[in-house]
Parts: structure tokens; sequence; C-alpha cells
């Protein structure tokens, strides 16, 4: 693994990496110490005239998405939307009985993922909001449908 790469668009690329894959850590001087010099004694400082005149601040990079964490939301989201599928009477209970519907709970089931669609919005990968819209989209249709069913049989 190179420490520094150059890339042909004039960008420098410097790993800062504390640690190794192996996890110990990489001798030299640590980020902190780094940022913390002067910018002539910097490792990745440039010649005064090399460096743009009004360069804009860089954009932080996004922090990689933990996959436990995406994998618990998703947990969330299936424990929930199945919840709502059994009080509405489509899923069986524990001993393999199915329950009449429920469309107080069920829709209140549907109103608690409604709420941490809403919460959330804006921290989410894409992946978790497609899924939290799609999840959303068919119990609704499902209680939709439940909804039509039961006012039949009255």
């Amino acid at each position: 693994m190179a420490d520094e790469k150059v890339e042909s668009s004039g960008f420098k690329v410097v790993d800062r990496r504390a640690f190794t894959s192996e996890g110990e850590r990489v001798p030299g001087p640590s980020v902190e110490e780094q940022h913390n010099r002067e910018p002539e004694t910097r490792l990745d400082a440039q010649p005064a005239a090399a460096q743009p005149a009004a360069a804009p601040p860089a954009e932080p990079e996004p922090e990689a998405e933990d996959s436990e964490t995406s994998e618990r939301f998703a947990m969330l989201v299936s424990y929930l939307s199945t919840t709502a599928m059994y009080q509405l009477g489509l899923l069986p209970g524990p001993g393999g009985e199915y329950l009449p519907s429920d469309l107080a709970h069920g829709s209140r089931t549907i109103d608690l993922l409604e709420v941490l669609q809403e919460k959330t919005r804006g921290n989410l990968t894409l992946q978790e909001t497609k899924l939290l819209e799609d999840v959303l989209y068919e119990l609704r249709m499902t209680f939709l449908e439940v909804q039509k069913r039961a006012s039949k049989q009255q």
C-alpha cells in the first residue's frame, strides 16, 4: 500500500490512517501532530507558489456507513412490518394460528414506521430510504385491502 499517490488530475492523495489493516499503529507522527505543525513543516504542505490563491475549503468526506448500523435499521423495519402484518391477520402467530385482523393496532404500527421515516429523513442511505418507502407502500396497500374485506363482511 503506497503512502502517497499523485493522480493525473493534480491532486495529491495522502494515506493518513493511523492503523494498518492488521490493526497495528502506523509509525510516524499522528494526524493531530501533522495538522498542528506549521504549514511548511507539515507532510502535505506545498510551496506557497503551488497553492491556489483563493481555494474554497474542502468539503468533509462523508463517513462510511457502518454496515452493522444499516443491518440493525433493516431489522427494526422488518420487525415493525412483520408486526403490522401479524396485526392485520396476514401472518400466523407463534402456534401457527391466524388471528382476526386488528385494524387499529395495525394502523398504529404503520404510523410508527411513518414516524421513523419522518424522523430519519436525510440521515439514511439510499438503500435504507428505499427499504422504508417500499415497506410503507406495501403495508398501506395491504391495510386498504384488509379494511375493504372487513367492511364487506359486515
